[in-house]
C-alpha cells in the first residue's frame, strides 16, 4: 500500500483499476543490466498492481526520445509513461527539451510537488532537476531524474497515488477517459 498523501485517503473497499504504464530510461551509459532506476520503476509499477506495458532505454538524443514517446502515446496501448534520466543541467540532459514540445497540456503542479518531496530527501540539490509532466495524445507522461532516490521519491510520494484509482478525493485515473474530449 502506498503511503497516504497529505489530505488523501484510499478507498480500501474498491479494487485498483490497473493502468498500462511504460517505463523509459534516457541515458547514454545505461543498458538493461545497469539500468537500476528503470528496474526500480518497473518493480514499483507492477508492485502497485499496474501493467508494465513497455520498457525501453534510449540515448540522450531529442529525436530518439521523441520518437519512442510518440510511438507509445499513439499506440493505444499505454495510459502513462514514466521516464527516468536526462532532467539535469548538463549538456547531454535533454529530456525536457525533447518532451515539453510534445505536451498537449503541461501538469505544472507535478514539478512543484516533486520538488517539495525531493527537498525532504536531498535538500537544495533538488534545484538541479527539471522534472516535469504533461499529457501527450491523451497519455500522462512523467519525467523523473535518473537517480534511484529521485525515482523512489517521484513514484512513491507523487505518481503512485495519482495513478491509483482508489485514491481520494481524486486521482488521474478517473480523468483518463476524458483527456481527449473536445
Amino acid at each position: 500500500m502506498n503511503a497516504l498523501t497529505p489530505g488523501g485517503r484510499y478507498d480500501e473497499a474498491t479494487a485498483i483499476r490497473p493502468v498500462r504504464v511504460a517505463v523509459l530510461t534516457i541515458s547514454d551509459t545505461r543498458d538493461e543490466a545497469s539500468d537500476t532506476s528503470g528496474h526500480v520503476l518497473t518493480d514499483r509499477v507492477t508492485g502497485a498492481g499496474h501493467v508494465l506495458a513497455g520498457k525501453a532505454i534510449v540515448a540522450d538524443d531529442v529525436a530518439v526520445i521523441r520518437e519512442r514517446v510518440k510511438a507509445w502515446t499513439t499506440s493505444g496501448e499505454i495510459d502513462a509513461i514514466v521516464t527516468t534520466g536526462g532532467t539535469g543541467l548538463t549538456g547531454r540532459d535533454v529530456t525536457p527539451e525533447a518532451i515539453r514540445p510534445l505536451f498537449d497540456k503541461e501538469i505544472d503542479g507535478f514539478s512543484v510537488v516533486f520538488h517539495l518531496v525531493s527537498y525532504q530527501t536531498v535538500g537544495l540539490s533538488t534545484l538541479q532537476s527539471r522534472a516535469l509532466a504533461g499529457i501527450v495524445d491523451g497519455v500522462f507522461v512523467f519525467c523523473l531524474p535518473g537517480s534511484n532516490g529521485a525515482v523512489k521519491d517521484g513514484w512513491d510520494k507523487v505518481i503512485a497515488a495519482q495513478l491509483d484509482s482508489r485514491h481520494r478525493p481524486c486521482n488521474m485515473v478517473e480523468l483518463m477517459p476524458r483527456l481527449l474530449e473536445a
